[in-house]
């Protein structure tokens, strides 16, 4: 089956960034119980970078869509309109 979303789209069974914040926030608590395996911790531990580095990554995109629609001068334009129109 092919993917026919837009490619700004995110995926179906993408989190979002509130999603893997409050992941994010389980895992802690998991972590920081005084009873859990090593395997197990090391599982969320991995678990929890993947979800740091995608925040990273949703962040770092958000970041260069506002400096997209902000003009130079810090002011809004439409997207379609040259810079120093």
């Amino acid at each position: 089956m092919t993917d026919t979303s837009p490619p700004d789209t995110p995926a179906q069974d993408d989190p979002g960034l509130e999603g893997r914040l409050r992941r994010l926030e389980s895992i802690l608590g998991a972590l920081e119980a005084d009873e859990l395996e090593l395997e197990r911790a090391l599982a969320l531990f991995e678990e929890g970078v993947t979800h740091v580095r995608a925040a990273e990554r949703i962040l770092a995109q958000t970041e260069l869509r506002v400096e997209e629609l902000l003009g130079e001068d810090g002011r809004t334009r439409p997207l379609d309109a040259e810079p120093g129109a």
